[in-house]
């Protein structure tokens, strides 16, 4: 019977601020706290390792603004090209929703490839700390997509199945909770990593493990999701399979040839 199912319905909105009618959002709350945490988790792995504290300000501000505008455009072309490449002034308007991960993925690079350029930081060394927060932005955004009711899982008989009330009444895999939860266990395995292991490996080991871990489990949760957008039925992969696959590649070659400590 459905009532043996988890009935979901939460309103996107926390609350809205007086006086000028905006509302504050689980989703932008998530974001937020994403960026504010990760922040503080770096800075105790920068002073650890007598890191300037300044070095982590500039740098946060890049993986910022490369995360959001990856997000988006990622979004843009990836899942609806064909509306955004016609209507480009819409891509501005991230309020509306539309953020990819895998876009996302591809900006935080983007940006510390930029930050490298000019600050000559060794990049490896880089992302192998970066990894350590992503996991946690990542349940977090994910926190933030199971309050939207959106990136619903397919049906399911599951007696901890979600009914998605704003979309349906069907009993669906809550997938956005399966992808919360193995980022909070990725989470927790790097930063015993970078606490336990560090010195073990070369740099972007960790990095290289991340990848096969995290977009592995992205690959095949996907068989559990159902497609973002229609022309993905046509596919024999989904667009979140297929952008997961480049990753998954470069994370193996990382782990093959960085899995020892390099003296040099």
């Amino acid at each position: 019977m459905l009532t043996n199912y988890i009935r979901w319905n939460p309103s996107p909105e926390i609350f809205t601020i007086p006086g000028i009618d905006w509302p504050v959002r689980w989703y932008g709350l998530m974001w937020a706290l994403s960026f504010i945490l990760s922040h503080y988790i770096l800075s105790k792995v920068y002073k650890l390792e007598n890191r300037k504290q300044e070095d982590l300000d500039n740098l946060t501000l890049y993986v910022m603004l490369g995360s959001i505008i990856g997000a988006r455009l990622g979004h843009c072309l990836f899942y609806d090209f064909k509306y955004y490449i016609t209507h480009p002034l819409d891509i501005l308007k991230i309020y509306e929703g539309g953020l990819a991960s895998h876009g996302g993925a591809i900006g935080i690079l983007l940006a510390i490839w930029l930050y490298v350029r000019k600050t000559k930081e060794n990049i490896w060394w880089l992302l192998d700390r970066i990894v350590i927060v992503v996991p946690l932005a990542g349940m977090l955004i994910r926190i933030g997509n199971l309050m939207n009711s959106e990136i619903i899982g397919k049906p399911t008989t599951l007696p901890f199945a979600f009914i998605f009330e704003s979309v349906d009444n069907i009993p669906r895999h809550p997938s956005q909770l399966y992808e919360a939860i193995y980022a909070g266990l990725l989470f927790i395995l790097f930063i015993y990593l970078w606490k336990n292991k560090r010195m073990d490996f070369a740099h972007g080991f960790m990095f290289g493990l991340f990848c096969v871990l995290l977009f592995t489990f992205r690959f095949f949760i996907e068989f559990l999701k159902e497609n973002q957008e229609a022309f993905e039925n046509q596919l024999p992969l989904n667009m979140g399979q297929i952008l997961s696959i480049p990753f998954i590649v470069i994370g193996i070659y990382l782990i093959i040839k960085r899995r020892k400590y390099e003296t040099n």
